[in-house]
Parts: C-alpha cells; structure tokens; sequence
C-alpha cells in the first residue's frame, strides 16, 4: 500500500506545477516529462503491476507467519466459537438493515439497467 501511495503522490507532485502554474513545462523527452504525459489510466495500471510486484517479493522475503496469527482472519480460518460469537453479536436491526440494504441495491441495479 505505500508503494502505491508514493508513486500516487510521485505523480501529483509532478503534474501540480504544470497545472497552477502557467508556462511551467517539462523539457519534452525527460522522465519528468513522460510521467507528467502518461494518461492516468495507464499510470494507474502501472502502479497496480508495481504493487503486484512489491506484494509478492515481500511474501517470498519474509518467514511465513504462525497460524494463530492467522486464526479468524478470514472465513475459512475461523473456528466454530469465533462463528457463534459472531452470529451471537447480530441484532434483529443488523439483519433487517442488511436485507433492506440488498434489496434498495437490486432496486436501484433494476432501474438503472434499462
């Protein structure tokens, strides 16, 4: 995530002062210039490949972690009393809040799709 957010930053700070301040170009040619005129899209992918990249480099790097670290991080690695603790904490509001929520997203998903 802070890969992503420096080159997220690395890009602001180089197209900042092309836009407030009239005049300001980069030299044509230099890198400054070519991340300033790659279109965002593109600049957004290769911040995602770059992420991809530092993600799995630092899982290879680094020692695979314990599994009580693990434990009840995801659904397929919580135990059965995590479960009923979990079903235990819902309210009758939290499950009709939640079924009122699906069907306002399927109302509006049906409108808008012609």
């Amino acid at each position: 995530m802070l890969t992503g957010f420096a080159m997220g930053l690395f890009r602001l700070a180089v197209d900042t002062p092309v836009k407030l301040m009239s005049g300001f170009n980069y030299t044509e040619g230099t890198f400054l210039w070519v991340v300033n005129n790659i279109f965002f899209q593109y600049y957004s992918l290769l911040i995602f490949l770059v992420c991809v990249v530092v993600m799995i480099a630092v899982s290879y790097a680094s020692k695979e972690p314990s599994y009580e670290k693990l434990s009840g991080l995801t659904f397929s690695t919580t135990t059965e009393e995590q479960r009923a603790e979990t079903r235990s904490s819902w309210s009758a509001g939290d499950v009709i809040g939640s079924v009122v929520l699906i069907l306002i997203i399927i109302g509006i998903y049906v409108y808008f799709s012609g």
